[in-house]
C-alpha cells in the first residue's frame, strides 16, 4: 500500500451575488452541500443558516435550487424565502432555469457537438454494483439527456496518455451523475472521476485508504474536473463562473494541439 497523501482542502465559499431573495455562491470541491448525518462534517447548508440567521429567525429559510456533488465545484443558487423556492421550483420545471458546466475529459472526441439521449437508473437496481449510488444508462431508467461542446483539445504529456479535452456540459434533464455517466458512456470520462472513470475499484479504494500517490498516478487529481460554470434564469439574468484553480492549473501550461 501506498503512503496516503495529505490533501490540503479549502472550504471556503463565495457569495456571487445576493438579494432579499436569494443567494448565488460559488461553491468549492469537497464541500458537501447537505448534512449527511447530524454530527456530520460542515456542510454549505449549515454555513448558510448561520450567515442568514436573522432572516431565519424572522420567518425566511434556505433552500438549495440546484444541489451538486460534493467533489463538484461551481454555482450554487439558494432561495431565502418560500416563495422564492417556489418560484426557482417551477423554473426548474418549465426548463427555465439553465445550467451549464465546465469537464476536463480523456481523450479528444470527433465531433465538435453532441447530445446524449439515454435513460438512467440506479445500477444495482439491474445488475450487482459495490457502489449504491452508481448510476447506468438502462432502458428501464428515467429520461436524461445532455448536451456536449467541446472548448478545446490539448496536449498534456503525462504517463497515461497525453490528450485532454475541455468540454461544456448543457443538462436538458436533471438526473443523478447525469454529466458523468454520459460522458463515460461515450468514452470520454472526466478526469479524476472514482466511479465512471478508469475503475470503480479506485472509489472502493479511496474509501478505504484515502488519497494515496498510487491513486494519484491513475486519477491525476484527487476530484473530478467537474464545474458549475453557468446558471441563468431563461430570459432575465445569468451568473457565470470560471474554472477553479486546480482545474486552470490542470489545463494550464500544457501544449494546445488539434486533433
Amino acid at each position: 500500500m501506498q503512503p496516503e497523501t495529505m490533501l490540503t482542502l479549502t472550504l471556503d465559499f463565495t457569495i456571487i451575488e445576493e438579494r432579499d431573495d436569494y443567494v448565488v455562491v460559488e461553491k468549492p470541491p469537497f464541500l458537501l452541500v447537505h448534512p449527511t448525518r447530524p454530527d456530520g462534517p460542515r456542510t454549505l447548508w449549515k454555513e448558510l443558516r448561520e450567515l442568514f440567521a436573522f432572516e431565519l429567525a424572522t420567518g425566511g429559510q434556505v433552500s438549495i435550487v440546484n444541489r451538486l456533488d460534493r467533489e463538484t465545484s461551481g454555482l450554487v443558487l439558494v432561495a431565502k424565502t418560500a416563495k422564492a423556492a417556489r418560484t426557482f421550483g417551477l423554473l426548474m420545471q418549465q426548463r427555465r432555469l439553465r445550467k451549464e458546466y465546465l469537464a476536463i475529459v480523456w481523450g479528444w472526441p470527433e465531433w465538435e457537438r453532441k447530445i446524449v439521449d439515454a435513460p438512467l437508473d440506479r445500477q444495482g437496481k439491474h445488475q450487482r454494483s459495490a457502489i449504491w449510488l452508481k448510476q447506468m444508462i438502462h432502458p428501464a431508467g428515467a429520461p436524461a439527456q445532455t448536451e456536449f461542446r467541446v472548448e478545446r483539445r490539448f496536449v498534456r504529456p503525462i504517463s497515461l496518455g497525453d490528450k485532454f479535452s475541455l468540454i461544456r456540459a448543457i443538462p436538458h434533464t436533471g438526473r443523478t451523475h447525469q454529466i458523468r455517466v454520459h460522458l463515460s458512456s461515450i468514452g470520454n470520462p472526466i478526469v479524476g472521476d472514482k466511479i465512471y472513470g478508469p475503475d470503480e475499484q479506485f472509489y472502493l479504494q479511496f474509501i478505504e485508504t484515502g488519497w494515496t500517490s498510487e491513486l494519484e498516478q491513475r486519477l491525476l487529481l484527487p476530484r473530478h474536473a467537474l464545474h458549475s460554470a453557468k446558471l441563468a434564469i431563461e430570459g432575465e439574468r445569468e451568473w457565470n463562473s470560471s474554472l477553479p484553480t486546480d482545474l486552470a492549473e490542470f489545463c494550464s501550461g500544457n501544449l494546445p494541439s488539434k486533433p
